[in-house]
C-alpha cells in the first residue's frame, strides 16, 4: 500500500473510532440551537473536544466571543477546516450547522496522523454567525485567514455537490416616515408610509423582469403600522440583493434603491436607507481542491452531482474566505432532493441517521483531502489555480473584499 493510501485508510479509521462521540456532539449542538454571535455552548463543546485531542486552542479571536482558532502542528503549509455552529431563529439547525462544526473538528482530529508524518499543520477556525450576519466577512477583514494555504468547509444539503455557485449579496434596510392621521375621519391629513413601502415592492417586482437571470431581489416588511384605523406614519423593511459578481451587484443596488426613492416621491413619505457593512462575496471555487475532494467523496460510495448554475446556491460568507485563500465549499446529502434547507424537514434531517452519515463522510473526505494537499506538488497546483482564477476575475471585487 502506498503512503497516501495508508494515510487515507488511517484517517477513515480514526473518524470511525470517534463516530459515536462526534454524533453525540452534533446532537448536543442540534438540541441547543444558538443564534449568531451567541453560540456559547457550541463553541465551548467544539473547543473542548479539540483540546482533549491535543490542539492548541485560542478562544475569542478577532474580538468575537464565540470565534476560535485551534491548531495542531507548527509549520506551513497550514490547512484550515472551517466550522459553523449558529442556528436560525425559531427554526433551530434548519441549515445543519451542527453537522458543519462537528465534521470540521472530526476531520481535524483524524488529520493528526498525517501532520505527524508529513509535517505542516491543520487548523480549525470557528466562525460564528454565518446566517445573515456574515461572521467570516469581519474575520477576513481582520486577517483571520491570512496565514492559511487552503480552506475547506462542508455544508449539509440534499445533493452531493463539490463546486457551488454562491452569489454575492448585500443587505438593504429601509424606512419610510410619513404622517399619522385618522384613516376614516381625516385621511387627507396623513402621509402613508406603508403605501410607500408597497409602492416600492411593486417597483421591485417590475424591476425583476429586467435583471439578469443570476440575480435575486427579495425582502420583507418589518413594520407596517400600528392599527388599521391610523394612517401608518412609519414603515420599514429589509431586502437582500444578490448577483453572481460584485460589479453587477453594485449596479443592481442602485437600481433597487431607485425603486424606494421613486416611492418616496410618489407618496410624500421621507426615505432613510442603509446598506449594511459586509458584502457577501461570490464563491471562488478552487478546481484542484474540488477535484481532490470529489474523488475522496466518491471513494466513500457517494455520487457527486454537478451544480446547476441556473439555480445558484444563495450566498455564504465562505465566499469572502475564498477571495483570500484557495477554498472549496462542497455540500453533502443528508436528505432527499425534495427537502430544502431552512425548513422544518431539514431541521429533522440534521439530527437523523442520514445526517449522522453525512457528518461522518464529510469528516472522512476532508481529512483524506488534507492527505492529498500535503503530497509533493499538489499545493503548487492549488496555488496556480487560485492565481489563474484571480486573474480571470480581475476587477470583479473591490479591494475591501480581499
Amino acid at each position: 500500500m502506498s503512503e497516501i493510501a495508508d494515510d487515507k485508510t488511517k484517517v477513515r479509521e480514526s473518524v470511525e473510532l470517534e463516530r459515536q462521540r462526534l454524533i453525540q456532539l452534533s446532537l448536543n449542538i442540534h438540541a441547543n440551537p444558538e443564534p449568531g454571535f451567541e453560540e456559547e455552548k457550541a463553541s465551548a463543546w467544539l473547543t473542548a473536544y479539540l483540546e482533549d485531542n491535543g490542539f492548541t486552542v485560542e478562544r475569542g479571536i478577532v474580538g468575537m466571543a464565540t470565534a476560535f482558532r485551534a491548531i495542531y502542528g507548527h509549520e506551513r503549509p497550514r490547512i484550515a477546516l472551517l466550522a459553523e455552529y449558529d442556528a436560525l431563529p425559531e427554526m433551530g439547525h434548519a441549515c445543519g450547522h451542527n453537522i458543519i462544526g462537528v465534521a470540521a473538528v472530526g476531520a481535524a482530529v483524524a488529520s493528526k496522523s498525517i501532520i505527524d508524518r508529513q509535517g505542516g499543520s491543520v487548523a480549525v477556525l470557528g466562525t460564528p454567525a454565518e446566517e445573515g450576519l456574515g461572521g467570516k466577512i469581519d474575520m477576513a477583514n481582520a486577517g483571520a485567514f491570512s496565514d492559511l494555504d487552503a480552506a475547506m468547509i462542508v455544508h449539509p444539503n440534499s445533493l452531493n455537490i463539490v463546486t457551488i455557485d454562491a452569489l454575492a449579496c448585500s443587505t438593504l434596510d429601509v424606512e419610510f416616515f410619513g404622517r399619522a392621521a385618522h384613516a376614516a375621519g381625516q385621511p387627507h391629513k396623513g402621509i402613508n408610509a406603508l403605501e410607500a413601502m408597497l409602492l416600492s415592492f411593486n417597483a421591485i417586482n417590475s424591476l425583476r423582469q429586467h435583471i439578469r437571470g443570476d440575480a435575486r431581489i427579495h425582502g420583507i416588511i418589518t413594520d407596517g403600522g400600528e392599527a388599521p384605523n391610523i394612517v401608518p406614519a412609519h414603515s420599514s423593511g429589509t431586502f437582500l440583493i444578490r448577483a453572481s459578481d460584485i460589479q453587477y451587484l453594485d449596479e443592481l443596488k442602485q437600481r433597487v434603491l431607485n425603486c424606494f426613492k421613486g416611492a418616496s416621491i410618489a407618496s410624500g413619505a421621507r426615505l432613510e436607507h442603509t446598506f449594511r457593512e459586509g458584502t457577501y462575496a461570490p464563491m471562488k471555487n478552487n478546481t484542484v481542491l474540488a477535484e481532490l475532494f470529489s474523488s475522496n467523496l466518491q471513494s466513500l460510495g457517494r455520487q457527486v452531482f454537478e451544480c446547476d448554475p441556473g439555480l445558484g446556491f444563495g450566498s455564504t460568507d465562505m465566499g469572502n474566505v475564498s477571495q483570500v485563500v484557495p477554498s472549496i465549499h462542497p455540500t453533502i446529502a443528508i436528505a432527499s432532493p425534495e427537502v430544502s434547507i431552512h425548513t422544518e424537514e431539514f431541521t429533522a434531517a440534521a439530527a437523523s441517521e442520514a445526517g449522522h452519515e453525512g457528518l461522518i463522510d464529510a469528516a472522512k473526505a476532508m481529512a483524506m483531502t488534507v492527505a492529498d494537499i500535503l503530497q509533493p506538488g499538489v499545493l503548487d497546483r492549488i496555488r496556480q489555480d487560485f492565481g489563474q482564477n484571480q486573474d480571470r476575475r480581475a476587477g470583479a471585487e473591490p479591494e475591501s473584499m480581499v
